[in-house]
């Protein structure tokens, strides 16, 4: 049966991603990032200092906490098993074209979390809230394309990415001799799932919480150490980036086989990784409380740094520098741990498998949250309390079947329902994007007058009779 899904599922993603979204990511990211004069690098000073400043009011969700919930569900498996399984599927070129993913999509990050400030709505007790669904709808006036984005974002994350997370994680353990194939994945999934509905169960706030404390914890171990082995095989990185960009620019053997290609799997994982432009972190984006909307805008664009310049170049350089050849046979978490050995022996196993666990789970708490703000603009308002525990019930359900799936079937799937999700917000941020390039302009302007940014709609041509928050 599993095979008979994913040979469905494997042609409509090699159409949907090439040259469809090929075409959509970088040419609305190149876009972007002339109408901002390259916003990434002359303003990535300004995102740092936004980031620490202090919620405009007091117990509600800063910069910083809404940069740790976005970096949450993007900082996660794929930092690790994603970008070791693009080295052995596309070669080392691939590291190359997840870096292009990253740079570029900082500017459709920037652009579709402005967005989601700008159009985002407060709740009863003055929080703030919203996402792509409602910027759709309020901008583009187009409820049903809204609600048809929420289902692909609920069905990508409760299920496409939870269920991969769990796999990504149980993979890791194969290195110990107490591993079972048929009965250690379904303990693994179990343990993951119980802990995972503990946690969800508790609300949003306990996420954002819980996340701030454990994602910079949790990054800056895993960098040192990445690091650490990068330095001690210091010699061999110039072979490294040799061979990273002569293997990118191999255009004969990209285009020979475009779906096997270091272009194709960099594309994939580095998206997969950091989300750019596929419309999950405008989520966390609009409960932030800024004075400008642009605020938020860069802090997203920040966190796609993270996770991709800094992060998964951790892994791939780490990995590359030991000396072990990437191969198939390696896919995933195995060669991670292979490569890792070759530095600190069998406790190198011992490192990745916790290092996935914090990451798998902040991934799943990540990726629940954003899946709660949809389900409320679904229904109009924060379904009951009935609804709620059922649906997590359900998703911890999904975790435990996903550690069990099959390594294809589990990344087509997320890859399936990611890409429908970009289909939908690339177009929708390319025709909105004129009101965050305004709104960009404005927050300058006042940055140079000496000024702390504050957001009036008149400002940028809006009306603020028709934005919730802004009024």
């Amino acid at each position: 049966m599993a095979e008979k899904i994913d040979a469905l599922i494997t042609p409509i993603n090699d159409i949907l991603y090439y040259p469809v979204l090929i075409i959509l990511l970088l040419g609305i990211g190149i876009y972007f990032t002339l109408k901002t004069g390259f916003l990434q690098g002359r303003l990535f000073k300004e995102s740092v200092r936004v980031v620490m400043e202090k919620p405009e009011e007091d117990d509600s969700v800063s910069s910083f906490q809404a940069l740790m919930v976005s970096t949450a569900s993007r900082v996660g498996t794929g930092n690790i098993v994603g970008v070791s399984s693009a080295l052995c599927l596309g070669g080392y070129g691939a590291v190359f074209w997840m870096w292009v993913v990253a740079i570029i999509g900082g500017a459709s990050a920037f652009v579709e979390s402005t967005l989601a400030q700008i159009y985002k709505r407060r709740d009863e007790q003055g929080n703030s809230y919203g996402g792509p669904s409602y910027y759709i709808e309020s901008a583009l006036k187009n409820r049903a394309l809204g609600i048809i984005f929420a289902i692909s974002l609920i069905l990508t994350y409760a299920i496409g990415f939870n269920m991969l997370a769990a796999f990504n994680l149980q993979t890791t353990f194969q290195a110990y001799s107490f591993y079972n194939e048929s009965t250690t994945p379904y303990i693994i999934g179990g343990v993951l799932a119980l802990v995972t509905l503990y946690c969800i169960l508790g609300g949003g706030k306990r996420i954002i919480r819980f996340t701030s404390m454990l994602v910079p914890l949790m990054g800056t171990i895993y960098v040192i150490v990445s690091l650490i082995m990068i330095v001690i095989n210091i010699g061999y990185m110039p072979t490294v980036f040799a061979r990273i960009f002569s293997d990118a620019f191999n255009f004969r053997a990209i285009f020979g086989g475009v779906a096997g290609s270091s272009m194709m799997y960099g594309i994939k994982r580095g998206l997969y990784s950091n989300e750019a432009g596929i419309g999950s972190a405008p989520n966390a984006a609009a409960s932030a409380h800024v004075s400008h909307p642009v605020k938020q805008g860069l802090v997203q664009m920040l966190s796609v740094f993270i996770d991709t310049v800094v992060i998964c170049s951790a892994t791939a350089f780490m990995c590359l520098s030991s000396g072990v050849e990437p191969s198939a046979e390696l896919g995933g978490a195995p060669y991670v741990q292979a490569a890792l050995s070759t530095f600190m022996g069998s406790f190198g196993n011992h490192f990745i498998t916790i290092s996935l666990i914090l990451f798998a789970f902040t991934t799943l708490i990540g990726n629940l949250y954003y899946v709660d703000n949809n389900l409320a603009y679904i229904n109009g308002k924060v379904p009951s309390k009935t609804f709620m525990t059922a649906y997590r019930v359900f998703a911890a359900a999904v975790i435990f079947l996903g550690a069990a799936q099959k390594q294809a079937l589990a990344w087509d799937i997320a890859d399936l329902l990611m890409g429908v999700m970009a289909l939908i917000n690339l177009p929708a941020i390319l025709i909105l994007g004129n009101t965050a390039i305004k709104s960009l302009k404005d927050y300058e302007s006042q940055r140079k007058e000496g000024k702390n940014p504050v957001f009036r709609a008149a400002s940028i041509g809006l009306d603020d009779s028709k934005l919730d928050y802004w009024k």
